[in-house]
């Protein structure tokens, strides 16, 4: 059965910091590209984030130079390091595998609030 369980999400004040952690289960986690998608209220689900089998990385422009994705095959998790969170920020973070088949989590909610 394929999992993918995001966590870490949460309140944070502008100019905050979270770490977003995917832990995947029921597939072979590295062979699969791993993105982080959100999604706003109101707007389209957009990526975020992501890193394919070995280390290259890519980064949505909103993303780049604050975020920081990584993977441990070992751990078969995937994570987003986001720091300098803005209230734009504010989403739903889903975690997503892609190779012939995509897989998604559940989300995990990100609000950046005074």
């Amino acid at each position: 059965q394929v999992q993918l369980v995001e966590s870490g999400g949460g309140l944070v004040q502008p100019g905050g910091s979270l770490r977003l952690s995917c832990a995947a289960s029921g597939f072979t986690f590295s062979l699969y590209v791993m993105n982080w998608y959100r999604r706003a209220p109101g707007k389209e689900r957009e990526l975020v984030a992501g890193i394919d089998q070995g280390t290259s990385t890519n980064y949505a422009d909103s993303a780049k130079g604050r975020f920081t994705i990584s993977r441990d095959n070992a751990k078969n998790t995937v994570y987003l390091q986001m720091n300098s969170l803005k209230p734009e920020d504010t989403a739903v973070y889903y975690c997503n595998a892609h190779n012939a088949w995509d897989y998604w989590g559940q989300g995990t909610q990100v609000t950046v609030s005074a």
